[in-house]
């Protein structure tokens, strides 16, 4: 029963998260409107809703198809995040939340890959992404109100 409930709320988080990432991202995009160039932003975005959707129907095939899906989003958007935040660095500071952030997707993202084929491995890998990823989002979003608070945001 327990097992069955774990494979329940790991299938809606594999499905709500890439699509949380695109509200994300469209917030970031609202928030830097007046910044040169947003097609990493972009680029995240539609990965993201093209990964929403492949996680819908990975899920009817397997488990290990599903996570396998996840960790290459969670790769590519990862190394989106890390582009981000070391180019912003520069201009804001404070984005050590998003670089660190991005290399823990790479690394989750790889992993989930690894161990796709042993879905219980990988399945409660996911629960630890997701709280480190909730706590990232949080880090973010104190930093960048900080900073809009400041009068300092682009």
């Amino acid at each position: 029963m327990f097992a069955r409930q774990l494979v329940g709320i790991a299938t809606i988080l594999l499905v709500i998260y890439p699509a949380w990432d695109v509200v994300g991202t469209i917030l970031d995009i609202r928030a830097h409107r007046h910044a040169a160039s947003k097609i990493p932003q972009y680029v995240n975005a539609v990965i993201s809703v093209i990964t929403t959707i492949a996680v819908g129907i990975a899920l009817q095939k397997g488990i290990p198809e599903t996570l396998i899906v996840f960790g290459i989003w969670a790769i590519l958007t990862g190394l989106i995040q890390l582009v981000l935040g070391v180019r912003r660095r520069r201009l804001l500071g404070g984005q050590w939340p998003m670089i660190i952030s991005g290399g823990q997707s790479v690394i989750g993202g790889s992993s989930f890959i690894l161990l796709a084929h042993d879905p219980t491995m990988g399945i409660s890998s996911l629960a630890g992404y997701a709280a480190f990823g909730a706590f990232y989002y949080l880090l973010s979003a104190f930093r960048l109100s900080k900073t809009a608070n400041q009068g300092t945001l682009e």
